[in-house]
Order: structure tokens, then C-alpha cells, then sequence
């Protein structure tokens, strides 16, 4: 425990030298009483790895990091049911379950952060999302001091949304239930992996997601960023006709009823805007969805370049983009505009 300034460089992907007044690390259950009791009017941060938090400002409050580790499995005939606590690595899990021949998760391979972030932002990649093999979720409520179980049709899962991401400072997630059916069929309708083919084995998938991922992707470790900065749009069917007639290699997906989802990457990319900088900050030159520190880059670099790409795209295509990252400011959750106006 540490309760002087505590720089938050490891708890945040992007590589921000940003602090936090107080930071506790969560090791084992029997800790929360006593947490709880001392941090009950405090609301804290909770944090796993930061790969999806942008510090705009030192934090004021206290950062409390989830390190609850274990993973167990049940036979439920028909299915394996695989609970896993919160500060599992997410990629981690994946990889166990394809070595205990349990597949299902490997289209979600790769997706940087840990097991208790992902039912807070339904997590997704290449045509799966993890509200498709959620069982249930185990949380703490901050604002009750109990432990609640939540099924999944409670969880109000959506395109990067849950009931947890509304209220991310009141639910810590202790753990995460999935459902992984034993009669496994592939889903192979995204990009490199269609061409695979329905014979493809969850190791083949695994691997091509892993290959893909790397190639368009950079490396926290090397290159600061948060994966996806924004979420990719979702549109009424006549807009979308309208910028497929404009822009006919526009790739578009079909998303709820009435509703398209269009390629973020593409809009930033046809925007012109791969391999842009801003100060230390940049959209990466591969993948234009990517905001990255080039080394060096201050908050205030990042929030004006993503400023500049949301205002690039939507005068283009009439399509304005919002951030799948968290927007943190000194107290808690924030938005670009809010950061904006404090930086102007």
C-alpha cells in the first residue's frame, strides 16, 4: 500500500507519467471489508492493467488495482463452465482454455487488459463479443459493501457497453463466469480468418487472430497506446447507403436492426490522417483506429489529436466518432469535450 503520490506509469498502457494520490493493490478477497470500511465515501478508481484508461490529469482520489488471481473449471455436460477471477490476464485465459481443449474465446485472443475488464466494455474482435458466452458476473458493490451475482441477461450487454461500464466507480468485477459450449463451431466471417475455411481448428484461428493482431497493432511495451481509441460508428441504413454510393469501398457491417456499423480505421485512414502527429502523439501508421505515444507525449497531445480526428471524420463523412477508451480526469470519469474546454 502506498498512500504518497504513486505514479500510475505502470497502470497505464499509454505510457502517461500521470499520479494518483493513493494507490492499494487488491490480493485477496478478505482484504475488501477493511478496504471498503476505509474507502467508503472515497469512491476509488479500479484499475487492472490500464489498457483501456487515458490520465488527462494527475488522479486525486485513490487508484485500487485488482490482483485476484485463479481460474476454475466445471463439466456442465454440454458446456464447460470457466470462472476466472477479475485480475487474470485476459489473453491468459484464453490461452488456457485452448491448451485444456476447451475452445471458443480464440477470436478474442490478444485483447489486451484483464478478466475484469471485459465484461465492462463487452469486449469484442473478428465477429465475437464475450456477452456471447457470459454466464454471469461477481461484483462488489462499492456503494452497499456486498457482493453481488449478476446473470448475464442483467448485465445489459451492448457494442462496448454493460450495465458496469454506467457505473464502472461503484461495481468492482471479482469475477467473470463463461459458458463454452463443447459442440464449438468457428466464426470466420472477418477479415483474414474467412479465408481459413470451415475446417479451420480453434489453434489455426488462434493463431491467425495472434498473427493479425500483431501485424496491425503495436506493443504497449514499445509503443504507448490503449488498442481502439474510438468505437467504430453505428449509422441508419440510409446513411449508410448514402456514404457506401459516396465511398464504395467503405467497409460496413450489419449491427443491430436498422442500424450499420462502419470501419472507424477507414473513415480516420480516407481522412487522411494515418501517420498524423501531434506533439508526441500520433495515429499509427498501420492501423489509423491506434492512437499512440511516440515517446514523450503528454495527455494534453493525446486528447488534441483525438479531437482532431473526431473533427476531421465527421466534417468528411457526417460520422462522429466516440472513444471505446475511458476518459479519466483529476476525480473520476470524464470525456474529450470536458478536457477540451479545461485545456482552451
Amino acid at each position: 500500500m502506498s498512500t504518497s503520490p504513486v505514479s500510475l506509469l505502470p497502470f497505464n498502457t499509454f505510457g502517461l507519467a500521470q499520479h494518483a494520490r493513493t494507490l492499494l493493490v487488491l490480493e485477496r478477497r478478505s482484504q475488501l471489508p477493511e478496504l471498503w470500511r476505509s474507502l467508503r465515501e472515497a469512491l476509488p478508481l479500479f484499475v487492472g492493467e490500464g489498457s483501456n484508461l487515458l490520465f488527462t490529469a494527475p488522479f486525486e482520489g485513490t487508484v485500487l488495482v485488482n490482483r485476484l488471481r485463479g481460474i476454475t473449471v466445471t463439466d456442465a455436460g454440454d458446456a464447460w463452465l470457466v470462472r476466472a477471477e477479475g485480475g487474470e490476464s485476459w489473453h491468459g485465459l484464453v490461452c488456457q482454455t485452448l491448451e485444456r481443449d476447451m475452445p471458443g474465446l480464440e477470436n478474442l485472443a490478444l485483447i489486451p487488459g484483464t478478466v475484469g475488464a471485459a465484461p465492462i466494455q463487452n469486449i469484442g474482435a473478428y465477429g465475437v463479443e464475450l456477452a456471447q458466452f457470459c454466464e454471469s458476473v461477481e461484483s462488489f458493490d462499492w456503494d452497499s459493501g456486498e457482493i453481488r451475482h449478476w446473470p448475464a441477461a442483467d448485465c445489459a450487454f451492448g457494442y462496448r457497453d454493460s450495465v458496469f461500464k454506467h457505473a464502472a466507480r461503484r461495481h468492482l468485477i471479482l469475477s467473470l463466469t463463461l459458458r463454452l459450449p463443447k459442440d464449438w463451431r468457428p466464426v470466420l466471417g472477418y477479415g483474414p480468418l474467412a479465408a481459413l475455411g470451415e475446417a479451420a481448428s480453434p489453434a489455426q484461428i488462434f493463431e491467425q487472430v495472434c498473427a493479425t493482431r500483431r501485424s496491425k497493432l503495436p506493443d504497449p511495451a514499445l509503443l504507448g497506446n490503449a488498442g481502439s481509441f474510438f468505437k467504430n460508428p453505428k449509422v441508419g441504413e440510409a446513411q449508410a447507403e448514402a456514404l457506401k454510393l459516396a465511398w464504395p469501398a467503405l467497409p460496413v457491417y450489419p449491427a443491430e436492426p436498422g442500424l450499420i456499423k462502419l470501419a472507424a480505421g477507414w473513415l480516420i485512414d480516407q481522412a487522411g490522417l494515418k501517420g498524423c502527429r501531434l506533439g508526441g502523439a500520433g495515429v499509427h501508421e498501420h492501423q489509423a483506429l491506434v492512437l499512440v505515444n511516440l515517446g514523450g507525449a503528454t495527455a494534453e497531445d493525446i486528447v488534441r489529436l483525438a479531437a482532431l480526428v473526431r473533427e476531421r471524420v465527421e466534417q468528411q463523412f457526417g460520422v462522429r466518432l466516440e472513444p471505446e477508451v475511458r476518459v479519466m480526469g483529476p476525480r473520476g470519469e470524464s470525456n474529450l469535450d470536458e478536457v477540451l474546454a479545461c485545456l482552451n
